[in-house]
């Protein structure tokens, strides 16, 4: 069991969003649920928790209501090899959110993504200054990151 576990507080959407992501990558699993019980009388028997994990990483949901709202200040980032990954993750997980800068997105629970080609992270450490700075500007024109576009920026010196 992993010692450190992100928990997500839903407003009483944990079932449904943990279906969606579940839905959306390729390995997934409910681990356990957790229900209310009766301290108080109104959600006993409701989904309290669901620990649940997606590509190896566990995470935990939590019923807890509307009080705290998702903030960019922590996002999830996927780690994708190529554009059809990207463009698999950004459009499933796009829908019915919005999209952001960068990479970045919100889910349609509020929850914030990176959508990240790793050759992205790759040009961005060249030690060709010019180089990386390119692929650079490149990303903060886009929305959803395109490869395609950051190796023009990269080997061709189209972007100024």
């Amino acid at each position: 069991m992993q010692k450190i576990t992100p928990c997500l507080w839903f407003n009483f959407n944990a079932e449904e969003a943990v279906q969606y992501y579940l839905s959306i990558f390729e390995s997934g699993r409910i681990l356990e649920e957790s229900r209310y019980g009766d301290a108080i009388p109104e959600l006993e028997g409701k989904i309290l928790t669901m620990r649940f994990e997606l590509e190896g990483q566990v995470l935990l949901a939590l019923n807890g209501g509307p009080q705290f709202p998702f903030s960019e200040a922590i996002s999830l980032f996927v780690d994708c090899e190529t554009q059809s990954e990207v463009d698999h993750y950004w459009d499933r997980l796009c829908a019915g959110g919005s999209p952001g800068r960068c990479g970045w997105l919100k889910d349609k629970f509020g929850l914030s993504w990176q959508i990240v080609p790793r050759s992205l992270v790759t040009m961005l450490q060249d030690d060709d200054t010019q180089r990386s700075a390119r692929v650079m500007r490149a990303m903060m024109a886009m929305s959803k990151i395109e490869v395609g576009e950051l190796e023009k920026a990269y080997d061709n010196n189209l972007i100024k």
